[in-house]
């Protein structure tokens, strides 16, 4: 007997959090699943082998936690959740049978995933061995949900994967959504994971790319052409694109934060204190990445790449920059900054007088 067949990409109501420190803990998202103005709910990046540097004191290195009243922007340096990837799937299980996801219309999870080479080169215990090294932790994860799913029967519990391809924060491991080669490899190694787990009759689940702010046409033109490349099937004309959607953007990188005296706000692995900035400031590079990511999508010869969904993330705080950002063609909006200075509440404020 096969896999049920992959519904369309579909977030509703369409509002989310984005993968932030908010989104850490079971009870963020327990919060997060039962606000009934949010239609998904996307866990903080995670890393198959927990935390990406244990040198990093995460009780204090990157800063106070919180976005304060009057901040409209926020800047990390790490980002990373120290729960790593399986320990979140078995939260979510937990919370399922414990009937804490026993929602009347049950919404996703979107697990968000990143790796050093390093980090992912311990990750080989995934049963199927590719030649991509760096980027053997995705394959992994996405046959271990997909399997999880299949063998726990876990009914009411969504799972959809973000693959964070575009973190500015590591040192000397540029964000692979920068190079059209380095991320066609990642989309061809999602594909084939995709083809080993339904081989293996296990659930299809939706994948996201979430990339970085692109600043010039030429990263655009790289991101469709490694889209189209890493999709193209052996028949001229038609593609097999393993990705449903993609988030825009991530953080802004290469920036920083100065005290009074002159010294790093922020602490980081570089020492320097230099992060990835978000919120306000943001918002309009944001909404130009998605406005022409949806135009390059909608033009593109393969209809598989024609139906992909964007997530719209980028300085949204109210109703008016959600409406901004679904009138350039976001699918679904996340808020990250404004829900880590107003908390929970933003999500019901955001939609109040807007049709969803």
């Amino acid at each position: 007997m096969s896999s049920p067949p992959l519904l369309p990409f579909k977030i509703h109501p369409p509002l989310l959090n984005s993968s932030n420190p908010w989104a850490t803990t079971e009870a963020d998202l327990s919060a997060l699943y039962a606000c009934p103005y949010t239609g998904a709910v996307t866990i903080r990046t995670s890393l198959c082998v927990g935390h990406a540097t244990a040198r990093i004191d995460t009780s204090g290195a990157e800063g106070r936690g919180e976005v304060r009243e009057g901040e409209g922007n926020s800047l990390n340096t790490l980002g990373y959740s120290p729960i790593p990837f399986e320990s979140y799937i078995g939260m979510l299980i937990r919370m399922n049978e414990a009937g804490i996801l026993n929602n009347a219309t049950p919404k996703p999870f979107i697990v968000s995933v990143t790796g050093t080479a390093e980090e992912v080169g311990r990750c080989m215990q995934c049963p199927y061995k590719f030649s991509f090294l760096c980027i053997s932790c995705y394959v992994k994860s996405y046959i271990y949900m997909a399997k999880t799913l299949h063998e726990r029967k876990t009914e009411g519990l969504q799972l959809m994967m973000e693959i964070n391809l575009s973190c500015p924060n590591i040192p000397d491991k540029p964000p692979p959504a920068y190079d059209s080669r380095s991320l066609a490899k990642y989309i061809l190694a999602i594909r084939k994971a995709k083809s080993l787990a339904e081989s293996s009759r296990h659930p299809c689940l939706h994948v996201g790319i979430k990339t970085p702010p692109y600043t010039y046409p030429g990263q655009f033109h790289g991101l469709i052409s490694a889209l189209e490349e890493g999709s193209a099937s052996e028949k001229p004309g038609s593609s097999s694109c393993p990705i449903s959607f993609i988030t825009a953007t991530n953080t802004l990188g290469s920036c920083l934060v100065l005290r009074d005296d002159g010294t790093a706000a922020l602490g980081s692995v570089g020492g320097l204190g230099i992060g990835g900035m978000a919120g306000e400031a943001l918002h309009a590079l944001a909404l130009g990445n998605v406005k022409t990511i949806r135009g390059m999508l909608d033009a593109s010869a393969y209809a598989e790449i024609r139906g992909m969904g964007i997530i719209g993330i980028g300085g949204v705080s109210d109703a008016a920059g959600f409406a901004r950002m679904r009138s350039v063609g976001a699918a679904a909006v996340g808020v990250g900054t404004a829900f880590g200075r107003e908390g929970i509440e933003v999500f019901g404020k955001i939609t109040a007088g807007v049709e969803l």
